[in-house]
């Protein structure tokens, strides 16, 4: 078997969905290893470095051996990764709903056209606004999502004026996501509602249920 037939795999785990359209319900979590980004706000930086190799072929059996339907491709950015792309297609072919996070840094074009894509539109608060690949955002699909992740006002208000230059919300789900322990749930909440945003208000559901570092949920 060819390296490049490889996928470097920080762990595979069953859960809680905590965020998207998806969320409370069970999903399974494939978390590749590496990210070019260096978002201030990062829980999952243990996902920088290390991980293990993996065939396509083993990633499948571990996911089968949970019998949940819902597979979430998350990182690090798995799209850093080229064999991502099929073992997406597979875990479609084999009839999972495929989920893929991923930090918008990356072009999405070549993935498959059946994975739900969720797009991580990042806020000037994360320090990686530059990184971004912004016809990412003309690329998005109906069954598709967009979230900001917001630290501060400065960032709600770079989202508002994203959303209204690039008509995200008219593309698809939109989602604004407070930095956990960093902005007041309820002063978000009071702003989208002030604005009259057609976003979709959320928490990370999963950092309640467990503890807030805690791996492997």
């Amino acid at each position: 078997m060819t390296k490049s037939s490889m996928l470097r795999i920080t762990e595979i785990f069953h859960s809680i969905q905590g965020e998207s359209s998806y969320v409370g319900q069970p999903c399974v979590f494939v978390r590749l290893t590496g990210c070019p980004l260096r978002c201030t706000w990062c829980d999952t930086d243990y996902a920088f470095y290390g991980g293990n190799e993996c065939s396509i072929d083993e990633v499948l059996v571990k996911v089968h051996t949970y019998g949940c339907r819902l597979v979430e491709v998350t990182g690090g950015e798995p799209l850093v990764q080229p064999e991502s792309l099929p073992l997406m297609t597979k875990l479609c072919d084999a009839g999972y709903t495929v989920l893929l996070e991923t930090s918008g840094a990356v072009d999405i074009a070549p993935v498959d056209p059946r994975v739900h894509v969720i797009l991580d539109v990042k806020c000037p608060g994360s320090g990686m606004t530059n990184r971004m690949h912004w016809p990412n955002l003309s690329q998005l699909a109906a069954k598709d999502e967009a979230k900001f992740v917001l630290a501060d006002r400065a960032d709600y208000d770079w989202a508002r004026e994203v959303l209204a230059e690039h008509g995200v919300a008219d593309r698809c789900t939109v989602f604004f996501s407070p930095v956990f322990g960093s902005l007041d749930v309820r002063q978000l909440a009071e702003w989208i509602l002030a604005d009259k945003l057609p976003v979709r208000f959320q928490i990370q559901l999963h950092k309640h249920i467990w503890a807030p570092d805690m791996r492997g949920v």
